[in-house]
């Protein structure tokens, strides 16, 4: 024996506060010269282990946390938990699980994830049993995927996506088993096909697309003016017209109203007395006045051209400027406004149709059927997606396969043609997919 000392370990927290250990443990020494390890210290039975600073109870529960979570999060964890401890720390108890001895499955799955996306990419094989992954090839070649289940023999069921590698690879390492194509990507290449249908209608949506009337402008409703002065202008304006009215001169009703003969004759001529009011009355009527009904009824046939607008009334006897038609243009012409009518994305038409009917909001079924009405080429993309995803939501639905491919092969879509060959080449893989029950 070498000598003693205090070793400080982290127990499992009581009460809501961390609890260090102090154990006094011994050091030993090596009496032989060969060995390199010239001193060590003694060990505990299921209480310490070499250079770990938790008890093993508290070890088990870091390992628990380190599992679920991982580095950071279960270093915060840790912390509400009363127990320091570092993300690498939580890190370096996952390394140091022993991995599960390796059990060829009777079900395998095969899928491929990206390392680098677009440049790089894996192969994850799965125990459909477990739903646990069992192995992590380096590429997603054919030959790779063969190699592996040459040298573990016994897959007796292969579920794998559409691609041809994996169809390839499965042929030649396990030639006996029976190959499902996985009901997701079924789906996937399926929506993926319609979207590109979509995308090429486009111009369809927007050109059959009636945008909503214009509301009209609601008629601007001038102040009423107030004041002694347009009290006394309305007053002056009613007794001359009034007299008028009566017979008279506007000399006589000068005299009879002692006014200037100039401002009778302007009251006379003027409509109505607002016109006198308003800042910028004018005594004189304008000399577009007598066009002014034919230019609003022309304005609202839609005629808003200045110089065709111009032109005609020239041709009714107008003698006025060009300025003076386009200053009142101006105040009474009201343009419609463009209304911008926004279509459905085609990613949003293809969720609408490949989504299950009760799914679907009233919202949705109504701009669905809205698109398909605009767009007769789409309700039939629709009606022959939605056909087969029925095939693939319910199981044992195999038979039906053939009479699918067939209407989608004479449909007019390129690309409905060729996801139905492709179909129609790894049908054996696709009839299991619909009728077995495995898809990862």
């Amino acid at each position: 024996m070498h000598g003693r000392y205090v070793r400080r370990l982290a127990d499992v927290r009581l009460g809501g506060h961390e609890v260090l250990v102090a154990l006094m443990v011994r050091r030993f020494t090596c009496g032989n010269n060969e060995c390199r390890r010239r001193t060590f210290v003694e060990q505990v039975p299921g209480l310490t282990r070499r250079y770990a600073r938790h008890m093993v109870a508290a070890a088990g529960d870091l390992q628990a946390v380190a599992v679920a979570l991982g580095g950071r999060p279960g270093s915060r964890l840790a912390q509400r938990l009363a127990v320091s401890v570092s993300r690498m720390t939580l890190i370096r108890i996952i390394r140091r699980m022993p991995d599960q001895p390796p059990v060829t499955p009777t079900v395998l799955g095969v899928d491929d994830f990206a390392r680098c996306r677009g440049h790089r990419y894996a192969t994850v094989l799965l125990d459909m049993h477990t739903r646990r992954p069992i192995d992590v090839l380096p590429d997603r070649t054919a030959d790779t995927l063969a190699d592996w289940l040459r040298e573990h023999p016994g897959v007796q069921v292969i579920c794998r996506d559409r691609g041809g590698s994996y169809a390839d690879g499965a042929r030649k390492g396990a030639p006996d088993a029976i190959q499902v194509a996985d009901r997701w990507h079924l789906l996937k290449n399926l929506s993926d096909t319609v979207e590109k249908i979509i995308r090429g209608h486009r111009r369809c949506l927007r050109e059959h697309t009636n945008p909503p009337p214009a509301l009209a402008a609601p008629p601007t409703v001038e102040p009423v003016r107030t004041g002694r002065r347009a009290a006394n202008t309305r007053q002056r304006h009613a007794a001359v017209h009034a007299l008028r009215a009566e017979g008279l001169s506007i000399s006589a009703t000068a005299r009879r109203l002692d006014m200037n003969v100039r401002t009778a004759r302007k009251y006379a001529h003027a409509a109505t007395a607002e016109t006198l009011i308003d800042p910028n009355a004018t005594s004189r009527p304008s000399v577009l006045a007598p066009f002014q009904t034919y230019l609003r009824q022309r304005l609202t046939d839609g005629v808003h051209e200045t110089a065709d607008l111009h032109a005609e009334i020239l041709a009714r006897g107008y003698q006025g400027s060009l300025r003076v038609l386009r200053d009142w243009l101006s105040i009474n012409r009201t343009r419609p406004t463009p209304v911008t009518v926004r279509v459905p994305s085609a990613r949003r038409i293809t969720a609408w149709i490949m989504r299950p009917g009760h799914k679907l909001t009233d919202a949705d079924l109504a701009d669905l059927a809205d698109a398909r009405n605009r767009c007769p080429d789409l309700d039939t993309v629709a009606n022959l997606a939605r056909r087969f995803a029925a095939l693939v939501r319910h199981q044992g639905t195999g038979q039906h396969l053939d009479v699918w491919i067939d209407r989608a092969r004479h449909a007019e879509y390129p690309e409905l043609r060729g996801f139905a060959a492709g179909l129609a080449s790894d049908r054996d893989a696709v009839v299991a997919g619909l009728v077995q029950p495995w898809s990862s």
